[in-house]
């Protein structure tokens, strides 16, 4: 087994069938290109790709720019969907490798679980009982590896009154498993448009920004951050420790981007 597992983490892209779309006075392909080009001068050595939902915004034609960039980079591309996803576009667009939508994922000595907190037509999320079992399934085969788990809605309040009515509502079901296992390291998701990086009974607990738009953190109401778009930065350790950072590209250029818009 290698002794670290590098993974970059890139959440919610937003994408249309157009490049020229836009959210929230970004061009969003764009922005995404803007951040993969950071990626990929200053942490290319990553093994593998996440993407945390909300890939498209309620477009299907979306995908195909998706699978036209990140199947060209020469890296596994692991996929989660968001409330702006659709989920049978999803599956049918992103069918063959180097993507995979959901289930787990062992690399080294880490497992990385992957599950679908969407709720039809919601923007908040829930965990169905499938995915609670399939999790539980999946800590009792890791076979003494680390877990990461990984999901599109935050499970805990982001002190965002806005934001946590959208939140992953069942997350004391999520909770209650995670608590049984000692192989959980940290729970990462996306969604929130900003960055989060706690601890809970030992468990890391990590928030990641968008490829586009950021929310303002603390507020009561939507709000946008003027904040660079970016993407976390993951090390797993083979002692279940985590390096990370979320990382975010030049202002200037996000705000050229802005400008452009």
């Amino acid at each position: 087994m290698n002794d670290s597992v590098r993974l970059l983490q890139f959440s919610d892209p937003h994408l249309f069938a157009r490049k020229d779309g836009m959210l929230k006075g970004v061009r969003t392909y764009d922005s995404l290109q803007l951040v993969l080009a950071h990626a990929r001068r200053h942490h290319w050595n990553a093994e593998a790709l996440l993407l945390s939902g909300d890939l498209v915004h309620d477009d299907p034609g979306g995908y195909a720019l998706i699978r036209e960039t990140f199947g060209a980079l020469g890296k596994p591309v692991h996929c989660l969907a968001g409330n702006h996803d659709l989920g049978e576009a999803l599956q049918a667009e992103l069918a063959e490798p180097p993507f995979t939508i959901g289930g787990h994922i062992d690399r080294g000595h880490w497992r990385l679980v992957m599950l679908d907190s969407t709720v039809p037509g919601q923007a908040h999320g829930s965990l169905r009982d499938t995915e609670l079992r399939r999790l539980e399934q999946a800590l009792a085969g890791a076979g003494g590896r680390h877990v990461l788990i990984c999901v599109h809605h935050h499970p805990v309040p982001m002190a965002s009154r806005w934001l946590d009515e959208v939140r992953l509502l069942n997350a004391e079901q999520l909770f209650t498993i995670t608590d049984r296992s000692s192989a959980v390291r940290a729970i990462s998701w996306g969604h929130v448009h900003q960055t989060f990086d706690a601890r809970r009974k030992g468990v890391r607990l990590l928030g990641a920004p968008s490829t586009c738009a950021q929310f303002l953190p603390f507020s009561d109401h939507f709000a946008i951050d003027p904040r660079a778009p970016g993407y976390r930065r993951l090390t797993l350790l083979a002692d279940g420790s985590i390096d990370t950072e979320v990382v975010r590209v030049e202002p200037a250029a996000a705000a050229a981007l802005r400008a452009a818009g």
